[in-house]
């Protein structure tokens, strides 16, 4: 799959880098808009309705509405980083688009290329590495802010990397075994018959949870916790450089959303009962079908950020270290196993991770089934306070509920 990248003329590489760029600029504008829109239908609310037909130009208002903004740097921020960092979080969320297969070989002007702007032996590794840079422009713009507020939501977000990017390497482990190759394009090409998400379902729970976590989405947006950090790492961004922030958060939700899609759902291949007709594999259809499944991960996103509320810090702690990363080892012990089962003779082993996933499916029905049928404690009889004593502390105190005053006390008050 490989050896078809490299060949393109210069002028096609330009094209689909292009391509590339406009399509991350117009999701984001779409997602932003979308995700007003259902959370306020989800929230029995009208939503934006004000600028354009039914208010759909309200994302192309707020852009311009920031650009237009006052640029304000404090005083004691040390100003080239604190520049710096947002250009930092949003350039790496474009590079990580590289090696996304979008579909596969057209005719372009009468040049056959893939519709992919490049591969590498090791793309998913370089989208992991790439998309890690891009958390230090969050880091250095908590610490170079010069407040305490956003140098509280860097450090929450140094933990939430270090916690959760393990978590997403295990799962990528599990698919590298079972498709043999670290390459997208051949990832997608080992999923013609049968998607990841039947076959290594735990990594995809997994990596699914990891990715809301390394958006900062929530209810995991703990870096930018306006109820505990006033507005989090970009406390003190405005104008462009806020913007700039606000754009990195989205074109990396439809990054992961696109990795998603290209190691468990086939990447741009068309999902059943459309994968029956001959056509819908072949030409610019699969572009159609690798976007749809981008959409469904975002609305996923927009879904999460509606009904859940936001974790603790303790509990998003426990999650990562605790829940996920065993987890994540143990299926990869199975899954080298079956591998290696495979590789001597016995292809039948490979239901065996079908079953598995079925009963995951299955266990994880039944916790949400109880958590959401969980009969409520019942309260234990109040116990017996002992006795309230006003003037214990040098002047007189209310009782609180449940508190009895001494009798002398009583009668002094009767009196």
């Amino acid at each position: 799959m490989i050896a078809g990248f490299g060949i393109d003329p210069w002028w096609l590489v330009v094209a689909k880098a292009l391509a590339v760029f406009v399509f991350l600029i117009l999701t984001p504008l779409v997602a932003i808009l979308a995700e007003r829109k259902i959370m306020a239908r989800m929230q029995m609310r009208v939503g934006p309705n004000r600028v354009g037909p039914r208010g759909i130009l309200q994302s192309l208002a707020d852009g311009v509405k920031l650009a237009l903004k006052e640029g304000i740097v404090p005083k004691g921020v040390d100003k080239p980083i604190y520049l710096l960092a947002p250009v930092i979080a949003a350039v790496p969320a474009f590079m990580a688009f590289a090696v996304i297969p979008f579909g596969p070989e057209v005719s372009v002007l009468g040049h056959r290329t893939p519709l992919q702007l490049t591969d590498l032996p090791v793309g998913v590794l370089y989208i992991l590495a790439v998309t890690s840079v891009g958390v230090y422009g969050i880091v250095l713009a908590g610490w170079a802010s010069g407040s305490t507020y956003p140098l509280l939501g860097g450090l929450r977000s140094t933990a939430q990397v270090i916690s959760y990017e393990i978590a997403m390497g295990l799962s990528f482990t599990a698919v590298f075994l079972y498709a043999g190759t670290m390459s997208t394009s051949g990832i997608v090409a080992a999923q013609t018959g049968t998607w990841y998400i039947f076959l290594l379902f735990p990594s995809f729970l997994i990596y699914l949870t990891s990715m809301v976590g390394e958006t900062n989405r929530a209810p995991f947006d703990l870096p930018e916790a306006e109820g505990e950090l006033v507005g989090g790492f970009h406390t003190e961004y405005s104008s462009l450089n806020f913007a700039m922030f606000m754009l990195a958060e989205y074109v990396n939700m439809v990054t992961v959303s696109a990795l998603a899609t290209t190691l468990f759902l086939g990447g741009w291949h068309a999902p059943f009962p459309i994968s029956i007709w001959d056509g819908a594999n072949s030409g610019w259809w699969p572009v159609l079908w690798f976007t749809a499944k981008v959409w469904v991960f975002l609305f996923v996103f927009i879904w999460l950020r509606t009904t859940l509320p936001r974790l603790r810090y303790d509990q998003f702690m426990n999650l990562g270290w605790k829940v996920l990363i065993p987890l994540s080892l143990i299926w990869i012990v199975l899954v080298a196993t079956v591998r290696a089962f495979r590789l001597e003779g016995y292809g039948s082993w490979a239901s065996a991770l079908v079953v598995v996933s079925a009963i995951v499916v299955l266990l994880a029905a039944v916790f949400v089934w109880r958590r959401l049928h969980r009969e409520p404690e019942s309260s234990s009889p109040p116990t017996e306070l002992p006795p309230f004593d006003p003037m214990a502390g040098g002047f007189p105190v209310p009782p609180l509920p449940g508190q009895s005053l001494p009798t002398h006390t009583k009668e002094r008050s009767d009196a």
